[in-house]
């Protein structure tokens, strides 16, 4: 019942016969546009267990196949729940935060935007992240810590996109565009601020269609 990384005989566990061909669902955690697809995949080499992974912007679960619709709605929710707590847990080093800046810039900026340092910090209190072009330095808040990975990869990528455009300007919220989770990350820190009343990132400009 663990959240396991993708299997390296995944497409062999996959079972291609009509009755256990993958189907796709979606999420009960996310809502309009932003939606993301839970794709169900039964195997007819599995008895028991069941397991789940993210693969880009799908969750993909795996359960036996002679599973019944209704135990398969309640795993695929489990497993969501699960995948999200182990997330929200998971906590980034400068290493690996830098490794993930530049994993992000070549996936949504062409790979334009290289900072060079990336690190966490403790005396940002009043804003998520900070950028300074000139130094080409890009700190994130500690209170980022522990929130859940799409979120940092949002407020990660926001600092890059100030590598490459300094202000909050049409052509800056143009280069988030491209980030598929920019309104369900801005949603999820708003709620945070809200809760906290603490200030947040810019918004894009009012005729920003």
């Amino acid at each position: 019942m663990s959240a396991d990384p993708p299997p390296r005989t995944a497409g062999q566990n996959v079972s291609r016969s009509a009755a256990s061909a993958p189907s796709t669902v979606p999420s009960p955690q996310s809502r309009g546009s932003d939606a993301n697809a839970v794709e169900v995949r039964r195997s007819t080499r599995r008895r028991r267990t069941v397991s789940a992974y993210r693969e880009g912007d799908r969750t993909v679960v795996l359960i036996p196949a002679r599973m019944s619709e209704a135990e398969e709605q309640r795993w695929v929710r489990v497993m969501l729940e699960k995948l999200a707590a182990q997330e929200s847990k998971r906590m980034l080093g400068d290493a690996e935060l830098a490794a993930r800046a530049e994993w992000l810039s070549g996936q949504y900026l062409g790979g334009r935007a290289r900072p060079d340092s990336v690190r966490w910090v403790t005396n940002q209190n009043t804003r998520w992240g900070s950028c300074t072009p000139a130094e080409g330095s890009i700190r994130l808040s500690h209170r980022l810590q522990g929130m859940p990975e799409y979120v940092v990869d949002y407020v990660l990528l926001h600092e890059l996109a100030h590598l490459l455009v300094p202000g909050h300007g049409r052509r800056f919220w143009q280069l988030l565009e491209a980030y598929p989770r920019t309104e369900r990350a801005r949603g999820y820190l708003e709620g945070v601020v809200a809760a906290a009343r603490l200030p947040h990132l810019s918004g894009p400009p009012d005729d920003q269609p």
